[in-house]
C-alpha cells in the first residue's frame, strides 16, 4: 500500500468518525485522560502541519493553534476560544488535500530534522509515522467517547 493510500485511509476514517460526534462531548474532561477530544483532534492537525509543511509560508493554520494544540499546552490553560468541530474538520480535509498534492520526489526526499519516533529518514517515512499516529488517535477517541458516555 502506498504511503498516500495509507494516510488517506486513516484520515478518511478519522473524518468519518468525527462527523458522528457532537460538539458537546469535545470538551468534556475525564479523569482518565489528560486532554479532551477537541485537543487531540487539534493536536493531530497541528503536528502534521508543523512536520509536513516546514516552511512557515506553507502553513495555513491560524497562528493561535499553537496556543491551543501544542503538545506542551493543557486545555485548562486555554485563554482563547478553540475552533468548532466543523472548523477542525474543514482544516483536516484541507490539509489532506494539500498533502495529496506533494509529488513522488517530495516523499522520497529526506527530512531535514530529527523525528523523535522511530526510524524516519524520508518524508514518506514521516507520513507513515503520522498516519500510524492518526490511527492510534482514532482508537483513543473511540475509547474516550465510550468512557465519557458512561461517566
Amino acid at each position: 500500500m502506498s504511503v498516500l493510500k495509507q494516510f488517506n485511509l486513516t484520515r478518511t476514517s478519522l473524518l468519518t468518525y468525527l462527523s458522528e460526534l457532537d460538539e458537546e462531548i469535545l470538551d468534556r474532561q475525564s479523569k482518565h485522560f489528560d486532554q479532551t477530544i477537541r485537543w487531540f483532534i487539534g493536536n493531530t492537525l497541528f503536528v502534521n502541519e508543523k512536520l509536513l509543511f516546514v516552511s512557515k509560508k506553507s502553513h495555513t493554520l491560524p497562528s493561535e493553534y499553537s496556543q491551543l494544540f501544542s503538545s506542551d499546552i493543557n486545555v485548562q490553560d486555554w485563554t482563547i476560544q478553540p475552533p468548532t468541530l466543523d472548523e477542525l474538520m474543514d482544516k483536516l480535509e484541507d490539509q489532506q488535500n494539500r498533502i495529496n498534492k506533494f509529488d513522488e520526489l517530495f516523499w522520497k526526499s529526506d527530512v531535514k530534522f530529527k523525528v523523535p519516533y522511530g526510524h524516519v529518514e524520508s518524508h514518506g517515512d514521516l507520513l507513515i509515522m503520522l498516519a500510524h499516529r492518526e490511527a492510534e488517535l482514532l482508537g483513543k477517541l473511540k475509547v474516550m467517547r465510550q468512557v465519557l458516555d458512561v461517566e
